[in-house]
């Protein structure tokens, strides 16, 4: 796992870290009430999202350290990575190298939006107060090595 923080040139505050595995989508949710009549939230991928979310909030507490969260308006710069299925290969003794047909970006499932949704409720709280301080994001997903590289940074006000 890569991270930094630090200062640009005109004193701007950013964090920058790598967090390995396969992203997690934020699931649908739903609203149940139990036989007392209290309502709760169901998380449709409760179980795959909470390991994702807790893995991007570590990754991101290491690369914050001490510092406090950043303020004002924010850039998200993001590229989500899968793995390559089988058919970007080519077969017989080749078969650990790409197709020429091969494509860079990932057009399949999970939703970007989605994506994007379970990665800024992981960063609220560390990176960043409040969600809504996101004004401007650049998304990509991408193949190669199954993780997220997150660059948040503070934008001019």
């Amino acid at each position: 796992m890569t991270a930094s923080t630090g200062q640009g040139f005109d004193g701007r505050r950013y964090v920058e870290f790598d967090v390995a595995g396969t992203p997690v989508p934020q699931g649908s949710k739903s609203i149940g009430r139990t036989r007392t009549g209290q309502s709760f939230v169901h998380e449709s991928n409760r179980a795959r999202l909470e390991p994702w979310r807790h893995a991007i909030t570590a990754a991101a507490q290491h690369a914050m350290g001490a510092g406090s969260p950043l303020t004002g308006p924010l850039v998200l710069t993001v590229v989500f990575r899968f793995g390559r299925p089988k058919a970007h290969y080519r077969g017989g003794r080749h078969a650990d190298e790409l197709r020429l047909t091969a494509p860079h970006l990932h057009d399949k499932r999970p939703d970007l939006d989605k994506l994007l949704r379970a990665l800024g409720d992981a960063l609220t709280g560390t990176v960043f107060t409040d969600d809504a301080q996101v004004a401007e994001v650049a998304a990509t997903k991408a193949y190669g090595p199954p993780g997220v590289h997150v660059v948040v940074a503070e934008l001019r006000r």
